[in-house]
């Protein structure tokens, strides 16, 4: 169905392609898994499938690609549109219409397809996306989750013989995810769709995949193959893949059901043991919470100036976070917190505090009100009832350029913090903002996204790339409160591994950290607390190893394998072995 005959591409004038030797068939019918580190060119590879490299995206294309017989080089996008439906990363640049209902059916409008038709489909797929209830709301109201599934149910209206998803679940909550993927399984097994799917998180799809492609370098030719013998030499894995290699099983097994039961010698080994405990949250009376406490005295580090308060001409703060001394105390609590949006009501008498050096979990189905709660944090959106209190103050009330002194927030979208032309312009900026050091934040990046040159500009990085980018950026400042949406959307594993690292490592030195994900496994690696929310409502808060276990929806792959131990992580198994 799809054909790659020795197909490369080359951006702009960039000193090396994007892909290279691309050489192989993905056969019609099949789910097709396509894998490898941040940057390797993955999105690349989807977009050559539905023409947009190099109609829409420029650039030089080598060889030849073919979908359904048609060459992809003379067929331009909206001539393989009745072939290909094409999903990218960010849904929003996907919408062309306000509601969801217009979404859905746009595109069979532009095939001329018949009323009745359209209005069949329509209904079908509201159902097999769980979007009945959100036929008439504005596209605009709905939360990162919802919009992915209506992108995603836009692209199935048509019926195309062709599915390209990129990151299709990187957005969505766990049981949402799985609704999405057995409606990928309806699509292959009995309509014969051919699914060629980019994912990071593995733990979901990899064992549903006929075949996975392995891209493993930027630049490197990509292996095709099984599932069992992609992952064994994969650079990337999900943890069962993980635990299977540390136990030295084989065949590697792709599911936790196949785990299960080769885990019994595991589990008589592990008797008796106990996880070592998280880091431990910081103590009234620790290190600073930010380089702020250090720099009343003198600079942080080794040459810099003294710190001064400074206006950020771009975002419109001042630099330096707050003075006060918030060790003794909560840097943020709610309290009956209640916010109504329009006619929904987002959050509904929720109480949270938030302690120096604790890193705090939000998990919950889309649209239960995390982002709601990060928002109300920072300022961004005003109770409707309830008290809300950062660093002493009151944040819908603070002006922002005093609110940064106290919380940073990296959103679900990180272009909304990038500007500059280049990541090196971008991290000078940043070091100006916060007052930092030079080359503070170029540091970061380096630490948290390798191997990425300072004249790249932001716009070809890869999401989960401008992710980490905007995250240094934010990290920079080195805020009290650090807020994180979604924050390993678009991250492999090594690079979440990266994140988790610099995130214990602020946690450590008193900074607390809130985060909202639909990842299990970020919040099994960093999470003290986890909090999960549903209709606006906290239904479940506690410590991370007591509430993820009890919640199958929410616990991670080494949970469900050592079950009913009390293990969390392959790291922690490794160490205790």
């Amino acid at each position: 169905m799809i054909r790659f005959e020795d197909v490369s591409v080359t951006y702009g004038d960039a000193d090396a392609p994007a892909i290279r030797g691309v050489d192989l068939t993905v056969p019609e019918g099949e789910l097709v898994l396509l894998v490898g580190p941040s940057g390797v060119g993955k999105s690349t590879l989807l977009s050559a499938v539905s023409g947009l490299v190099p109609h829409f995206t420029g650039g030089t294309l080598r060889g030849r690609v073919t979908v359904g017989g048609r060459d992809t080089r003379t067929h331009r996008p909206r001539e393989l549109a009745d072939l290909v439906g094409t999903v990218g990363q960010d849904p929003l640049a996907h919408f062309v219409t306000d509601t969801v209902e217009d979404e859905l059916a746009y595109g069979m409008e532009s095939l001329g397809l018949a009323p009745d038709v359209m209005r069949r489909r329509v209904e079908e797929t509201l159902d097999l996306l769980g979007l009945a209830e959100l036929r008439d709301r504005p596209i605009a109201t709905l939360s990162g989750g919802q919009q992915q599934r209506v992108a995603i149910g836009s692209v199935l209206t048509p019926h195309p013989g062709v599915l390209v998803l990129d990151e299709p679940t990187s957005a969505l909550d766990p049981a949402a995810a799985e609704e999405v993927l057995a409606v990928l399984q309806r699509l292959v097994h009995d309509l014969g769709t051919t699914v060629l799917m980019a994912e990071h998180r593995l733990e979901r799809v990899v064992q549903y995949a006929d075949q996975v492609i392995l891209l493993p370098a930027p630049g490197a030719a990509p292996v095709m193959g099984t599932g069992a013998d992609i992952m064994a030499v994969s650079p990337v894995h999900p943890p069962v893949v993980g635990l299977g290699r540390l136990a030295g099983w084989d065949p590697l097994p792709l599911s936790v059901r196949d785990a299960r039961r080769r885990a019994g010698a595991l589990r008589e080994r592990l008797a008796g043991l106990s996880p070592s405990p998280p880091s431990p949250r910081l103590r009234p009376g620790g290190p600073p919470t930010s380089y702020a406490d250090e720099a009343e005295v003198g600079p942080v580090h080794p040459g810099a100036p003294p710190r001064t308060p400074r206006l950020n001409r771009r975002r419109g703060w001042i630099s330096r976070p707050a003075t006060e001394d918030t060790r003794t105390g909560p840097l943020a609590r709610a309290t009956a917190l209640t916010v109504r949006r329009d006619r929904v009501e987002a959050l509904r008498d929720v109480g949270l505090t938030v302690a120096p050096g604790e890193a705090i979990a939000l998990m919950g189905r889309n649209g239960a009100g995390k982002s709601t709660l990060l928002a109300a944090l920072v300022g961004m959106i005003e109770p409707t009832s309830g008290t809300v209190l950062v660093g002493g103050q009151t944040p819908h009330r603070t002006h922002p350029r005093e609110m940064v002194r106290r919380v940073g927030l990296v959103p679900q979208e990180p272009r909304d913090l990038l500007y500059a032309d280049t990541v090196g312009a971008e991290c000078a900026a940043a070091d100006t903002d916060a007052g930092a050091a030079p080359g503070t934040c170029r540091d970061l990046v380096g630490e948290l996204l390798p191997g990425v040159a300072d004249a790249t500009h932001p716009r070809d990085l890869s999401e989960g790339q401008r992710l980490a980018l905007a995250l240094a950026v934010v990290l920079t400042g080195r805020p009290p409160l650090l807020l994180l949406d979604e924050p390993t959307r678009g991250l492999d594993y090594a690079a979440k591994a990266r994140l988790v690292a610099v995130l214990k490592g602020l946690a450590s030195e008193g900074h607390a950290i809130v985060l909202a994900t639909h990842d299990v496994e970020l919040a099994a690696e960093l999470a003290h607390r986890v909090v999960i929310l549903a209709d606006g409502e906290i239904v479940a808060d506690g410590p991370t190893a007591e509430v993820v276990v009890s919640s199958p929806a929410f616990a991670p792959q080494v949970a469900k394998i050592l079950a009913p131990q009390p293990w969390l992580t392959v790291a922690q198994v490794e160490e205790a072995l």
